[in-house]
């Protein structure tokens, strides 16, 4: 169970997100507060795997809290202004939820909450963790574990895999995988005489590699950025193939 702490500052938000953590099999309310000086009490006495933050609050704001944290639960914002989102994200939070909050909505950031609890657990298998894809090189196939769905993959069919935080998108000739991975990870696992880092969101085939023109290549019709430091890379591996 994932043990939950609301600081809300507005008491229906608060019981509207109480509603919906124990709706969740998964997560365990502890308690709601409305500042974050009651949070702060609560969090020296409970042991808190996930903090929904409201940001407007009065005397400290969620960013401030999130930041004076030294060890931070996993956190998800909650928040009526959605002109944070961006500087909620830099500060590597699970989930950004825009009031007003539905349940689908809110059940979307759980799991994905949930998927973090379980990289970080002790019991979790580490090494399927931090490296869960394997590949064959002699069979020329690609394994993606999705939660319960295991996916197998052509090299010859995969197109490139695009890195989206703690997610991961499989690009292939006929579907998208998304599933939780890391692209460093990936990078090393996956046969380089084969796939090639171009971007540090983007992962390539080289066979499907249709044209470069400055900064950009194209795959299936696709234009897919190129970073600087990786440029140079690319067009030496290319050119010697």
């Amino acid at each position: 169970m994932i043990n939950v702490l609301i600081v809300d500052d507005e008491h229906h938000a608060r019981k509207l997100l109480a509603d919906y953590v124990i709706k969740v099999p998964f997560l365990n309310l502890v308690k709601t507060c409305m500042n974050v000086f009651e949070a702060i009490e609560v969090m020296q006495k409970e042991q808190i795997d996930l903090l929904i933050l409201d940001i407007q609050m009065p005397d400290m704001t969620g960013m401030e809290f999130a930041r004076s944290l030294n060890r931070k639960p996993i956190i998800i914002f909650s928040t009526a202004y959605s002109e944070y989102a961006i500087e909620g994200f830099e500060l590597d939070v699970a989930d950004y939820l825009l009031k007003p909050v539905e349940f689908p909505r809110f059940l979307q950031a759980a799991y994905k909450a949930k998927n973090r609890y379980e990289m970080k657990s002790p019991s979790t298998d580490t090494n399927k963790q931090v490296t869960p894809t394997h590949h064959s090189e002699e069979n020329n196939f690609l394994i993606i574990k999705d939660g319960p769905k295991i996916h197998k993959i052509d090299y010859s069919d995969l197109l490139y895999i695009e890195g989206q935080r703690e997610y991961v998108t499989f690009h292939t000739k006929q579907k998208k995988i998304t599933a939780l991975y890391v692209m460093k990870n990936l990078e090393d696992s996956l046969p380089q005489k084969h796939f090639i880092r171009i971007h540090k969101s983007y992962i390539v085939a080289i066979k499907h590699i249709e044209m470069i023109e400055g900064n950009m290549l194209k795959i299936a019709g696709e234009k897919i950025p190129i970073g600087g430091s990786y440029k140079n890379d690319l067009l030496a591996k290319l050119s010697n193939r």
